[in-house]
């Protein structure tokens, strides 16, 4: 038991106290391993205090961390595939997806599971992600028809800025007026008829 004081109050820190804060933080957030921790870290190093060594603490927060990892409270498989959900729904690329769960602390391996599914399921999924930021955007084949030609080079930076490759770019930028609006039916028809099909709408939500 490693006592903690402040001008406040004080604490005793325990691996017991901590994994309250954890638990009520999991619950809110459901947040990656890497996540947890820091929130941890920072919540108690910001009382200033003195009197505990950063290291002990860091050291709490590893045994609360594994412990919970552990009993399934934090899972950052689960995490990895539910963010990716969430990304490919409002049209992210598969890189930013990468580069958001690398930010957020995930590990590798549950990374590149994760992006393998998404290119298992749907390999052209950067494809349609792209279509709906354009739709969303009212960028490339979404402007009026005399319009492209003025802003092809702009959203081609867009659509670069968001992640997408130079090639799925292209594609986009070149799609005629009329597959565009046909592609835009068929993804609508697919997550209206399809969406209790959770595999289905994981991967084709647009």
């Amino acid at each position: 038991m490693i006592p903690i004081k402040n001008k406040k109050k004080s604490l005793q820190v325990t691996v017991d106290e901590m994994r309250n804060f954890a638990f009520n933080y999991v619950e809110k957030f459901a947040p990656s391993k890497q996540q947890l921790k820091t929130y941890l870290l920072k919540k108690y190093l910001k009382s200033k205090i003195t009197s505990v060594k950063k290291s002990n603490i860091a050291d709490l927060i590893d045994i609360v961390a594994e412990d919970l990892e552990k009993s399934k409270f934090i899972n950052d498989k689960f995490y990895s595939e539910s963010k990716a959900k969430s990304l490919i729904q409002r049209g992210s690329s598969i890189n930013k997806i990468r580069n958001y769960l690398i930010s957020k602390g995930v590990g590798e391996k549950y990374i590149k599971n994760t992006i393998e599914k998404i290119q298992t399921n749907n390999e052209d999924q950067d494809f349609f992600s792209a279509i709906k930021i354009c739709k969303k955007k009212r960028i490339g084949p979404s402007r009026d028809e005399a319009n492209r030609p003025l802003f092809y080079k702009k959203d081609i930076g867009v659509l670069a800025r968001a992640g997408f490759d130079f090639e799925v770019s292209r594609r986009i930028m070149d799609l005629d007026k009329d597959e565009y609006i046909k592609i835009i039916n068929l993804l609508w028809f697919f997550c209206y008829f399809f969406q209790d099909n959770i595999e289905f709408y994981f991967w084709y939500n647009f």
